[in-house]
Formats: structure tokens, sequence, C-alpha cells
């Protein structure tokens, strides 16, 4: 752990985080996004959203000025568009078809408020059997009685944390299946 109560970046290389939430959304939401970008590029990791306004936006800013690196999957088809604390933009033209892109591409994520599309993003990445921490989100039901597996964070900072050590084991397991093929060879 380093001074800002994150693990330090020499620990992270390669994760990437997913921070998914409303394209409108509350001063806490916004507060909470910006301390968990903060705290996952404190931390080395890269921080990856749907690019647009509310949560994404706010999680960018909190990541740029802590000197870390933002990924948005834009759902247009125009590199300009997102929000201006992008460090790569990524146009798909798929509106919310990109929700897949988001969840898929992370090694874990952090889901803060948000409607039915951070909904659907959270049903895509535990579909991808990604971890998914939910910060003031969704805990749906499913028929059979049971809750989806999403951790139900207390704060930013609890999410940021469980997140970040999720996306390590991810990491490292991700590492290991690429080596896998190549020890039989």
């Amino acid at each position: 752990m380093n001074d800002e109560g994150t693990q330090s970046s020499a620990r992270l290389p390669g994760v990437q985080v997913a921070v998914i939430g409303g394209a409108s959304c509350s001063q806490e939401e916004a507060r909470h996004a910006e301390e968990i970008g903060r705290r996952v590029a404190l931390a080395g990791a890269v921080l990856l959203c749907g690019g647009t306004t509310g949560v994404m936006e706010a999680a960018c800013r909190g990541a740029q000025l802590a000197g870390g690196t933002t990924v948005g999957i834009l759902p247009g088809k125009m590199i300009e568009s997102g929000n201006p604390w992008l460090s790569v933009r990524l146009p798909t033209g798929m509106g919310n078809g990109r929700n897949w892109l988001v969840a898929a591409g992370a090694h874990a994520v952090i889901a803060i408020g948000g409607g039915l599309g951070t909904l659907s993003e959270i049903a895509l990445a535990l579909k991808a059997g990604k971890p998914v921490v939910g910060l003031g989100t969704w805990d749906a039901v499913g028929p059979d009685g049971a809750h989806l597996p999403v951790l139900q964070a207390q704060s930013a900072a609890e999410a940021a944390e469980a997140a970040l050590a999720a996306g390590v084991a991810a990491s490292r397991t991700d590492s290991a299946m690429q080596e896998e093929p190549h020890r039989r060879s």
C-alpha cells in the first residue's frame, strides 16, 4: 500500500478497471466516481468506461488529475466525441451495444448508481465472468430469489480497493492462461 491507501503501480501492470454508471448522476455519485478514478490511477491501473458524461466523466477526471490513463469506448462514430478527460477515445458506432466492450474489456467493474444501461453492463460483466463491485447501484434478484453476485461497497475507497484486488487476480489468471499454450509446445 502507498500513502494514498492504494496498491502501488508496480503491482498492477496491465490491469483495467471499468467504471460504469449513468450519463446523468447526482453530486454524491460524481464525488464517488472521481475518488474511485483517482484511486484507480494511483494504483497504476487503466480506467475504462463508456466515455460520455456523468459518472464516466467524473471517474475520468479523477484518474486524469492523478496522472492516470483513461479509455472511453464511445457509443457514436466520432472520435472527437466523449468527455474531455479521456486519454484514448474509441468510437464504435454501436450505441448501447458498446456496453459489451466496456464489460468485456475490464478485469473488474465498478458500478456507481445508474439506470438500465448500467444494469445491462452489470449483467454483461457477470456473464463474462468479471467481478463487479457496486456503490449505490442495482441489487437485482433473479427468478430463483438469488441476488446477483455484485459486491456492494459502502464507500468509494472500499469499492476501489475491492475492484483493484479483483482486477489483479483476474489479470494474473489471464496471464497464466496466455502462457499455458506455450508450455505445451
